[in-house]
């Protein structure tokens, strides 16, 4: 069994993808406006909302406990409305994971938005599930916010 992976999620989004881009880069506290159930708060700890390099943690309910994700901002492209997290500090890299990482993007495929997330990991040992409950966590947020920017 392999200790390296790769998830990969598709969500069909009904707006661009410059509102997903800018709630995940930009206003991630607003998630818990959006999802309040399941993210309740984001905080900044270093640098500036968006910016490569800075440090936020979540704050959310997985598997009906809550959790923090100490996370830093490690590349942005505002072009193809990519950001990708590296995870630093919680449960997933402290107790499971050696390493992990979480990528949002949004692209067109034909007439519709589609947005992406993947997560790439490195399991600490065989024993470590993949983290298909996490991803289903992170594709229900996107339906979130898709669902909630249909409403405004």
């Amino acid at each position: 069994m392999a200790l390296s992976g790769k998830l990969i999620c598709y969500v069909e989004i009904s707006k661009s993808g410059d509102i997903f881009h800018d709630i995940i880069r930009h206003n991630p506290h607003e998630m818990v406006a959006i999802a309040p159930e399941k993210v309740h708060d984001c905080e900044l700890h270093e640098g500036e909302r968006g910016v490569v390099g800075s440090v936020v943690s979540w704050h959310f309910t997985y598997d009906g406990k809550k959790e923090i994700s100490k996370q830093i901002i490690e590349s942005v492209n505002e072009e193809n409305h990519t950001v990708s997290f590296k995870v630093i500090g919680g449960e997933l890299v402290d107790k499971l994971y050696k390493s992990f990482r979480i990528t949002f993007h949004v692209e067109p495929k034909g007439d519709v938005q589609v947005g992406t997330v993947t997560l790439e990991f490195e399991k600490r040992d065989i024993s470590v599930p993949y983290p298909t409950s996490f991803m289903d966590l992170l594709c229900s947020l996107v339906k979130d916010m898709d669902a909630h920017n249909k409403a405004t």
